[in-house]
């Protein structure tokens, strides 16, 4: 569950660590923009890695044995702070979309609606 304090905004928050007061400024002119369905995840003793991809049904195998393809197309690495600190944002962006929408049931069973 996500600690209270961590809903302030972003200013808000960089005073609290900083002990300033803090203007951010945002540069946008280099960004690209990637769809991911997928994601892998790895670490090490100073960084985290976060792979996005595409999950893609992999073309000529075998009906009986079907295989998925994860195709990785960007790899972010934070430290373990900026991760920490994605996580928590993640986490209330999510439950302020299931508070408006409803629960996001990951069982895809659970999801299919009965006929």
């Amino acid at each position: 569950m996500v600690d209270e304090a961590n809903d302030k905004p972003i200013e808000e928050q960089a005073r609290e660590q900083t002990g300033q007061q803090v203007r951010l400024r945002m540069d946008e002119r280099n960004m690209t923009t990637s769809y991911a369905n997928a994601f892998r995840t790895n670490g090490t003793a100073e960084e985290v890695m976060l792979d996005f991809g595409i999950n893609l049904v992999a073309p000529g195998q075998e009906k009986d044995q079907p295989e998925i393809l994860f195709q990785v197309n960007n790899r972010v690495v934070l430290n373990y702070y900026s991760a920490k600190r994605l996580a928590i944002t993640l986490s209330q962006l999510i439950r302020r979309h299931e508070d408006q929408f409803g629960e996001l049931e990951l069982d895809m069973s659970k999801r299919q609606k009965k006929s």
